[in-house]
């Protein structure tokens, strides 16, 4: 997502080969995966989830209801949100603040304080918060990265003002095929629509992760679009699509439920839970042995 100097950008360099890549910045999170669905773009690389403000509903929405798309990895950016200005702008002088809003939402308490009489606007990314902001002049500033600041020849008028400390985003790479190999240390997405919505459905799909052992990571409500109180649930949970376990619990919830999307299997960023899975597959299959010998005595 553009223009130059986006968070997502920022993320997108920590990744050395994707760094290397011909890259293409475009103006919107649905530019950036319709880039992909057209073949214009190999793959998107989009914002998915913040640790401060939750899911980023647009790319959610879009993997679930719109575009057959699958996940290729995940990313994950400690986020530093800086307030940028014309070098020299004193923090009194700020009548006007601009950023992405998903930034504004994340920078609430300090705005209040410090900026109360400052009017907020929404722009379509932090770099193009900054952007407007360099073209604008004293007065104005930006919630925006130190990249942004670089670029757009703006200085930080104050560090690191999000209101929770650790902040991070978590962006996803996707492409229009293939699931990648699994690592050992494996994240699955799919989307759940439910037979129907009833009492205990929820409990129905959730007791398929239970009694399988399978840890979720993630689960989201979001509303089918269809009719009012017609909802599908998001899982992420641990585990690859290669696993015999996760293959289990998909087959059954495909079987019982209104119908399930594969958004993908892909490795998970962080340290390797590889001991973990070997060993949850490993009792898999001896509880599998088991009942197949069980079977075997039928006459």
């Amino acid at each position: 997502m553009g223009p130059s100097g986006t968070y997502t950008e920022q993320a997108l360099l920590s990744q050395p080969d994707l760094a290397a890549a011909d890259t293409r910045p475009v103006g919107s999170i649905p530019d950036v995966l319709n880039a992909v669905v057209e073949g214009e773009v190999d793959l998107a690389f989009v914002p998915i989830e913040n640790a401060i403000e939750g899911a980023v509903n647009v790319t959610q929405d879009a993997l679930a209801f719109d575009l057959d798309l699958l996940i290729q990895r995940e990313v994950i950016l400690d986020v530093e949100l800086d307030l940028l200005a014309w070098p020299g702008t004193a923090l009194a002088d700020i009548d006007r603040v601009i950023s992405f809003p998903v930034a504004l939402a994340q920078c609430r308490a300090f705005l209040r304080e410090n900026v109360p009489d400052a009017e907020v606007e929404a722009a379509t990314s932090t770099a193009d918060a900054a952007r407007q902001v360099a073209e604008l002049g004293p007065g104005a500033a930006a919630i925006a990265n130190p990249l942004a600041a670089e670029l757009y020849g703006l200085e930080a008028l104050e560090r690191a003002i999000e209101d929770h400390p650790g902040n991070q985003t978590r962006f996803l790479l996707l492409g229009r095929e293939g699931v990648p190999l699994p690592t050992g240390h494996d994240k699955t997405s799919v989307v759940v629509y439910q037979r129907a919505n009833e009492p205990g459905s929820l409990v129905m799909i959730l007791q398929e992760f239970a009694a399988r052992n399978i840890d979720l990571n993630r689960l989201e409500s979001r509303p089918t679009k269809h009719r009012l109180g017609d909802y599908c649930f998001l899982f992420e949970f641990e585990g690859h699509i290669g696993d015999e376990v996760v293959a289990d619990c998909l087959r059954d919830l495909k079987m019982k439920q209104g119908d399930v999307k594969f958004l993908g299997s892909f490795p998970a960023a962080g340290q390797a839970g590889e001991v973990v899975r070997r060993d949850r597959n490993a009792k898999w299959r001896e509880a599998d042995e088991w009942t197949q010998a069980l079977r075997s005595q039928i006459r």
